[in-house]
């Protein structure tokens, strides 16, 4: 099996400019692809991973693989796939942006070495230097507006505004953004030997705009090609949540919060999953389908899924405390976390407030303590709860009647975790 043809069995070719030829010709020698990221934020999120994984494997099969962060092109912002204008960014946001997400990078692709085969650009430094009078009179002179009208991203918008209703819904700002990624194409094949634009299938258009400007610029034979955007099943978007979307910044979205999102994927995603965004043979693949099949509720595949990505986005250390925060949520001794891990491990658990001089003394009463939680209803309830061996503080059984909680028994710095029974939670925060 060629590189190509384990792409295309892995479900990441979506469309070539050349089906019968683009594997022959990788395997022929050593190639350059790149594909772009549009500083938008200041993180990339779980979008951008097919994308990042995908040079990745370019870089591990031999070939050389460019990151180009788009400082310039975030500038304008990319209509494809958009029903509205975005809205532009400061320079200052887009240095800040680029920035962030560059080292973001570095965990997926290896930039290191005297000769090193992925590389990290920015396509502000070939485009800062033009003039409008220069770039149309050079550049937009290739350009015929009858075929970047063909283009979908372009006649998906015309004939609506913003609202939906009024005519002329793209200004020329965002039309000619087509351009400027062309131009990128044409950079980095003369600069870099890059023959070989990757991108998402909504980059289709934007990926032949630069092959055609190759052609009229250079007669260069470039090539093209998309892998399918990461989707569910029931075609939304892989990577949301109700409290929005999957970040890779750990400050954005902790481990935890990562790995728990991949564990709960459902099982009709899960396969695809493992294998567009793992290095997870095809064999194991296999056999993962076949286990899931047979108990889907061991969440083999899932839990495969979360480990590899997990690690590759946040290093052992983030797969480590990710691993830790799920064994506590089910059970685990709590102590010596920080109020933030705690909040983020018991996110929809409800939390009550005390004064912190109740830790004081002999302790807060643990009757007390699961009253003011809401654990208990009364104190005749908590009473029973601790007689029947319902009782937890910080996943610790307790023993009798006679506990207190003392400063001694914080799990973070303001917080303790009590339980009841299995699966009940609430936290206590002890403010100054």
């Amino acid at each position: 099996m060629t590189f190509f043809d384990e792409l295309r069995q892995r479900g990441l070719v979506h469309q070539t400019t050349d089906d019968a030829g683009l594997g022959a010709w990788l395997a022929e020698k050593p190639r350059t692809v790149y594909a772009g990221f549009d500083p938008t934020a200041d993180s990339l999120h779980v979008g951008h991973m097919m994308g990042l994984i995908t040079l990745r494997r370019f870089q591990k099969a031999g070939h050389t693989s460019l990151a180009v962060v788009g400082g310039a092109t975030g500038m304008i912002g990319d209509p494809s796939g958009k029903s509205a204008e975005r809205n532009l960014l400061s320079k200052e946001d887009l240095e800040r942006n680029v920035a962030s997400i560059g080292e973001q990078m570095k965990r997926f692709l290896d930039f290191e070495g005297a000769e090193p085969t992925a590389r990290l650009l920015n396509n502000f430094d070939w485009t800062s230097g033009w003039s409008y009078l220069e770039f149309l009179r050079d550049i937009g002179k290739n350009f015929p507006v009858n075929v970047m009208l063909g283009k979908d991203s372009v006649k998906s918008r015309l004939g609506k505004g913003d609202d939906g209703n009024d005519a002329g819904g793209m200004s020329y700002t965002e039309f000619s953004y087509m351009l400027l990624q062309a131009y990128d194409f044409v950079q980095l094949y003369k600069e870099h030997g890059c023959e070989l634009q990757a991108g998402g299938s909504d980059q289709w258009g934007n990926i032949t705009a630069g092959l055609d400007l190759g052609r009229r610029m250079h007669s260069a034979q470039l090539y093209g090609y998309t892998w399918p955007l990461l989707t569910k099943s029931d075609g939304t978007k892989m990577g949301k949540t109700e409290s929005g979307a999957v970040w890779l910044d750990p400050e954005r979205t902790s481990p935890y919060q990562f790995y728990q999102y991949w564990v709960n994927v459902d099982d009709s995603d899960a396969g695809p999953c493992v294998r567009m965004l793992t290095d997870v043979s095809l064999e194991e693949c296999d056999a993962l389908d076949a286990a899931r099949a047979e108990n889907p509720a061991a969440r083999e595949t899932q839990k495969r899924l979360a480990e590899e990505l997990t690690r590759l986005a946040h290093g052992e250390g983030g797969l480590d405390s990710a691993r830790q925060a799920t064994e506590i949520f089910f059970g685990a001794p709590i102590e010596s976390l920080t109020d933030k891990a705690l909040g983020q491990i018991f996110a929809d658990v409800p939390s009550s407030e005390l004064p912190a001089e109740r830790l004081g003394g002999e302790g807060l009463p643990i009757v007390d303590a699961l009253v003011a939680s809401g654990l208990a209803k009364s104190k005749g309830d908590a009473r029973r709860t601790v007689e029947q061996g319902g009782a937890y503080v910080n996943n610790r059984r307790v023993e009798g009647l006679d506990t207190s909680i003392g400063r001694g028994d914080l799990a973070s710095e303001t917080v303790v975790v009590l339980r009841s029974g299995r699966k009940r939670y609430a936290l206590l925060r002890f403010a100054d």
